[in-house]
């Protein structure tokens, strides 16, 4: 979907440039890796659920878009929890295991950190259609046409891997060759891929090359990337987002910077 076509509702974030979206998720995740503390992450973790609402996802999306990031972050957790910093009273104690005060705070503070930093950033990207990146950090950021370019190009191939994945599994069993030895299977059809992925790749690069995409004359741009109110609107709204987390954690004496931490 174009940066350009009109939508309304909650599914207007579509419309802003991907270059905002990058932008506004770099600006909370910097702030909130500065310090392992669990009051700035769920400061932030609180503000963002409130404008997941206005993401224009449905729940079903939503859960399933960012899966990964629940299921990371309590798995990040518990290894915190259990090879932490020892502090305070301590829980239990087996080899290198031991939990304490110091190890459950750092856990708590790690899991609300993943998904403070990780939610938002899916969330954001789920909404960002290739083009329209290519088109923002061209046009609004100036990176060089052929890095975007060949970067596009490359994204829009890694569609087709799950294709030539299954393509590759019919194929290798109608031969009489998959259904035995899963592993070697893997790593089989895996090594075929990755030779399927450079060949075409090669032949991409090639067809661009012929075309001229690898030219050093300045290129024109199918659709203008614009960057207005509704950009600045985002960021603005991350580093509300960013100083409030940091604000209140401050406040209550929680702030604990990873450098001097």
């Amino acid at each position: 979907m174009s940066i350009l076509t009109p939508v309304a509702g909650p599914q207007a974030v579509y419309r802003i440039n991907p270059v905002a979206k990058l932008g506004a998720a770099a600006i909370v995740s910097i702030v909130l890796v500065l310090s392992i503390d669990w009051v700035s992450a769920s400061v932030a973790l609180a503000c963002e659920a409130v404008l997941f609402l206005f993401a224009g996802l449905t729940p079903r999306r939503f859960f399933l878009r960012t899966l990964p990031i629940w299921i990371a972050a309590p798995l990040g957790g518990i290894t915190t929890l259990l090879y932490g910093r020892e502090d305070g009273e301590v829980y239990a104690r087996f080899l290198l295991i031991v939990v304490s005060d110091g190890s459950i705070e750092l856990a708590i503070a790690t899991t609300l950190r993943v998904l403070a930093i990780g939610l938002p950033a899916v969330v954001l990207f789920v909404t960002v259609d290739p083009t329209d990146l290519a088109d923002g950090l061209a046009q609004v950021l100036r990176l060089p046409a052929r890095f975007v370019l060949g970067a596009l190009a490359g994204l829009r191939l890694v569609g087709l891997f799950a294709d030539d994945w299954r393509s590759l599994e019919l194929a290798r069993r109608a031969r009489g060759i998959g259904d035995t030895g899963r592993l070697r299977r893997f790593a089989g059809q895996a090594f075929a891929l990755l030779v399927l992925s450079v060949r075409r790749g090669t032949k991409l690069a090639t067809a661009m090359e012929a075309r001229g995409f690898g030219s050093s004359t300045p290129r024109t741009w199918a659709r203008e990337s614009r960057f207005s109110w509704p950009e600045w609107t985002l960021i603005a709204i991350a580093v509300v987002v960013a100083t409030t987390a940091t604000t209140v954690s401050v406040a209550l004496g929680e702030w604990n910077f990873i450098v001097g931490g």
